[in-house]
């Protein structure tokens, strides 16, 4: 599977390898089947524009996905899962102001917008249940993310 990662921000320097293998172990867990998956790592302002576009509402998010091509499709060829935009300053300052560990964070929200693209929504308090309780066993499954962000650094 092609894991194609865009990193537009300078808030944070992130692992591309790290990121890569949380995100290939993630979508084999789910038993995705997919060639293509894209993240893209964004300022505040451009997460905004973003969330401003598509969802009416200006404030910056930490994370926004939007699925391609479901993962439940009968299409033969190519077929890429979709993209999932993630702002890493929205997890520094939420880290900071809960005092938890900033990479937990970001991993979290590339889960969270993984579990968007498997079809997983928060819409409802049992929904956002269900899903916070999966990204919580993703996260404890894969706690090597825990390694430092500083290698492999992105452009």
């Amino acid at each position: 599977m092609k894991i194609v990662i865009y990193n537009n921000q300078r808030d944070l320097l992130i692992s591309l390898s790290e990121i890569k293998k949380l995100v290939s172990l993630v979508l084999k867990r789910l038993k995705a089947t997919c060639d293509e998956v894209i993240l893209h790592f964004v300022t505040k302002k451009k997460i905004g524009e973003i969330h401003k576009i598509y969802f009416n509402d200006p404030t910056p998010t930490d994370c926004i996905s939007f699925p391609i091509d479901s993962p439940s499709s009968k299409i033969k060829g190519y077929k890429v899962l979709g993209e999932v935009f993630v702002c890493p300053k929205v997890a520094i300052e939420y880290s900071r102001t809960h005092q938890i560990d900033c990479r937990e964070e970001l991993g979290r929200y590339i889960i969270h917008g993984l579990l968007h693209l498997m079809g997983y929504d928060d819409l409802e308090e049992s929904q956002q249940k269900k899903m916070r309780q999966m990204e919580n066993r993703l996260l404890l499954d894969f706690s090597h993310w825990r390694e430092p962000l500083s290698r492999d650094i992105g452009p």
